[in-house]
């Protein structure tokens, strides 16, 4: 980036969004895993170098893009009946992409491919037109999603004013693996570091072995969905239903940092357990708005209410009621699981506990979830996002006070508003209470 552009990138910068606020941004949702890394510096560093994922130069050029992007004002060129179909469009090309890239990978990985290489030619030049477009239909997409998302903000009154803030900004971005590690002897995520997004599977095992024997923690490289980044990290998918809740889900994530819960994120684990659980029930209800609003289509089927177990029927004979197959149940098997380990680890018996959460894999796998690893650091990740009842969470009452409190909260503002100056568990009970 020469001089000159970079004079220009500022002043686009300051007529935008003042440039105290940016940075101070930039600075507070930094991830959490670079803020703690210090802690552990010198242990784990010798095992990331090489592959750790670089934030600032992300940043800078997701910021140069967005307000490159900012200066075009897509949102007023572009009449909103047409929003949907630029939406369409990139989901469309999206899909298109992932389909090419699979035949470019058979090509070279399938000794039995058909493909031949007049054909292979044609493959790529087709992917390579796909990615020039999808390139420049990116930022028109994010621009216009972000305006439909900020509409939402407003409607339920988390803007102030007209305007969401901080700004929605996204990203669609190939994510960086996250690196977990937690004790061996208890559940708690002590690291967070974010890794190349590229790594191989076998990379992956071997720095996990490698960290594990080395430093007797747990260690698990896991896939995520988002970072709340600025602008925020959203992975690529054509699952628009899923794209709809993590885009809002990360802007919370924004919003609650300039606040006391997001700024304490990293201070006990249960506020981290509060911050992810909080931006999750936010994040599918703000979604469903903005599917509800703008495309209601991709709304998900609507969760059946539970039985009233106070009302009676018509007694059935047995062999109607009795069930051809008996359907495994992913929450109820995983919270199965999670209780058994924490009891396991509780008596101090740490290779019991670890066998346990292998045979218990071995039956997630038979069952068609393809679980490569289940140890205390999985645990410690997915347990955080307690939106849902039972789970990975296993019994922490955390998540059950985070989901009570929205239950007693009129709106989605008044619950945020509440749980964003929350800066312990005892303080969440405490409101709860009154």
């Amino acid at each position: 980036m020469n001089i000159q552009k970079r004079k220009n990138f500022i002043l686009r910068i300051a007529r935008v969004i003042p440039i105290s606020f940016i940075l101070t941004l930039i600075i507070l949702t930094v991830p959490r895993s670079e803020i703690q890394l210090h802690k552990v510096e010198d242990q784990i560093r010798p095992y990331t170098i090489g592959v750790q994922f670089d934030f600032v130069t992300w940043t800078l050029d997701a910021l140069w893009d967005k307000f490159s992007a900012a200066s075009m004002n897509w949102q007023d060129i572009i009449p909103q009946e047409n929003y949907r179909t630029i939406v369409y469009q990139y989901l469309q090309n999206e899909q298109q992409l992932n389909q090419t890239q699979e035949l470019i990978s058979d090509y070279y990985g399938n000794p039995n491919s058909d493909i031949n290489e007049e054909q292979f030619l044609q493959i790529q030049m087709d992917f390579d037109l796909l990615k020039h477009n999808q390139c420049m239909l990116e930022p028109v997409y994010e621009s216009l999603l972000s305006e439909q998302i900020r509409t939402v903000l407003y409607e339920n009154e988390l803007t102030l004013g007209n305007q969401a803030f901080p700004p929605v900004l996204f990203r669609d971005a190939d994510l960086p693996y996250a690196l977990i590690l937690s004790p061996r002897d208890h559940i708690e995520q002590i690291v967070n570091l974010s890794l190349l997004p590229d790594l191989s599977l076998e990379q992956m095992i071997v720095l996990e072995e490698r960290i594990e024997s080395q430093l007797q923690v747990s260690a698990l490289v896991v896939p995520v969905g988002g970072i709340g980044t600025y602008p925020t990290m959203i992975m690529r998918t054509t699952n628009f239903t899923y794209t709809a809740e993590v885009i809002q889900h990360e802007w919370i994530h924004n919003y609650l940092t300039l606040r006391p819960l997001g700024l304490n994120y990293e201070t006990t684990p249960q506020l981290r357990t509060i911050n992810e659980t909080s931006a999750s029930i936010s994040g599918k209800e703000l979604g469903n708005n903005l599917l509800a609003a703008y495309y209601p289509e991709f709304l998900p089927e609507p969760t059946p209410p539970p039985a009233d177990e106070t009302e009676t029927s018509e007694p059935q004979a047995v062999e109607q009621i009795v069930p051809e197959e008996i359907i495994f149940d992913f929450r109820a098997e995983m919270h199965t699981t999670r209780l058994g380990t924490d009891q396991l680890l509780s008596e101090g018996k740490i290779d019991e506990a670890e066998a346990y959460m292998e045979n218990r894999r071995l039956l997630f796998w038979e069952n068609g979830y393809q679980i490569r690893k289940i140890n205390q650091a999985y645990y410690a990740f997915y347990g955080a996002y307690a939106d849902q009842p039972g789970g990975a969470a296993g019994n922490d009452p955390v998540g059950e006070a985070v989901r009570a409190l929205r239950q007693q909260s009129a709106s989605l503002q008044q619950f945020i508003n509440k749980i964003s100056w929350v800066t312990s568990f005892e303080q969440l009970q405490s409101i709860l209470e009154n």
